[in-house]
């Protein structure tokens, strides 16, 4: 397996995401009322699954590997674009977060505004998905010797690993308001 079937494995996954938004978006415009379980499970979504395991192989694996090597000037210019996408993604999913909080706490016009932050996402994805799968994933593995790509597959898996750890010790940690134990990274 090349080290960037995982990651548009998780593209799909997060396609499905955005058809979700897609329909609560209609929801919102016909029936006058927001899903905010639905909303706060997509903004987990987002913030772990998207952002922190999918961008977070891309930018400290793949795109720091690729860093190191001497790439065409048209995947640089790609490659900066994803990770102001990256950027720019985390900020759409902000947006959201307050526009949810508005209407969780009563305020009359937050509708509009959790729909616009939703097409946003909705719209957003979807190009930038398309940006990775098309432009900038198969050039990249050229980059790359078979042993490299094996490593950073490797790496991946070791990332997933740690993910589900990572997650809920942020969570302990911000109701104790302290850092707990980690592990080391040799073990």
């Amino acid at each position: 397996m090349k080290p960037i079937g995982p990651l548009m494995w998780e593209h799909r996954l997060i396609e499905h995401m955005v058809d979700l938004l897609r329909s609560e978006i209609d929801r919102i415009t016909s029936k006058k009322t927001a899903n905010v379980i639905l909303i706060e499970q997509a903004v987990d979504f987002f913030r772990t699954y998207a952002d922190r395991t999918h961008h977070g192989k891309e930018e400290e694996i793949l795109f720091r590997d690729l860093a190191q090597k001497k790439m065409s000037p048209e995947h640089g210019k790609i490659m900066d674009e994803l990770v102001r996408e990256h950027i720019q993604g985390r900020e759409k999913v902000r947006k959201l977060v307050e526009a949810k909080d508005l209407y969780v706490n009563g305020y009359a016009d937050a509708l509009p505004h959790i729909a616009r932050e939703l097409k946003e996402l909705v719209d957003f994805y979807p190009k930038h998905i398309e940006k990775e799968d098309k432009h900038f994933f198969f050039p990249c593995l050229d980059y790359f010797t078979e042993a490299e790509q094996d490593r950073m597959l490797g790496e991946f898996r070791v990332f997933d690993q740690n993910m589900i750890h990572e997650k809920y010790r942020t969570v302990v940690e911000t109701f104790l308001g302290k850092q707990v134990m980690r592990p080391s990274k040799a073990g």
